[in-house]
């Protein structure tokens, strides 16, 4: 069971939740899956949305990546949450931390995952979604350190809101998983709407 550790309303109206637990058990509109430009779902959160969703999310993600190609940071991908108990999985790219040093492209890794948890809002908004349920992006195997990741991914969000105020979008949950990223985002969390 998922666990409600901080809470706040937004200026704007809309409820922002950090829980501890598993993204596949949100009972939201929809979830966010933290995938690859080619939407092949094989571990981490991605391997976890699949296992429980079942075989029909790939498919939707082939058939959405065969007919818009690969899926930018800017603009995620959405395919049905088969059997998960959302109706939509939102599929998000993040940025791979320090590609811009391992194979000379890339870079601006804050911009790109602000790029991303906006297009997240974005896609929910444009689905006519009131709820949906965010990881932290681009942590896990992407490599983004948490404590960055969690400022980032809360600015992107509260700016996102304030140049959005009549959001039909009502709440939004940052779902995380261990213990050491679940700390890192409670610290930056503190900083943000508790100071």
């Amino acid at each position: 069971m998922n666990t409600l550790l901080a809470g706040t309303v937004l200026p704007s109206g809309q409820t922002f939740q950090l829980v501890q637990g598993d993204i596949t058990a949100e009972t939201t509109d929809a979830i966010v899956n933290a995938a690859n430009p080619a939407l092949r779902h094989g571990a981490g959160v991605a391997g976890a949305i699949l296992r429980r969703g079942g075989a029909v999310i790939q498919q939707e993600s082939d058939a959405w990546v065969q007919e818009h190609g690969p899926v930018s940071h800017a603009a995620p991908a959405w395919t049905s949450g088969g059997a998960l108990p959302c109706r939509y999985v939102i599929h998000a790219v993040g940025p791979v931390w320090g590609d811009a040093q391992k194979t000379g492209a890339g870079g601006d890794e804050d911009a790109k995952l602000a790029a991303s948890v906006t297009g997240c809002l974005s896609v929910a908004e444009r689905l006519g979604l009131e709820s949906l349920s965010l990881p932290a992006i681009s942590t896990g195997v992407f490599g983004f350190p948490r404590e960055r990741a969690a400022d980032v991914i809360l600015t992107a969000a509260s700016d996102y809101f304030s140049a959005n105020p009549k959001s039909g979008l009502k709440q939004v949950r940052l779902v995380l998983y261990d213990a050491s990223t679940l700390d890192a985002f409670l610290r930056i969390w503190h900083d943000h709407f508790d100071a």
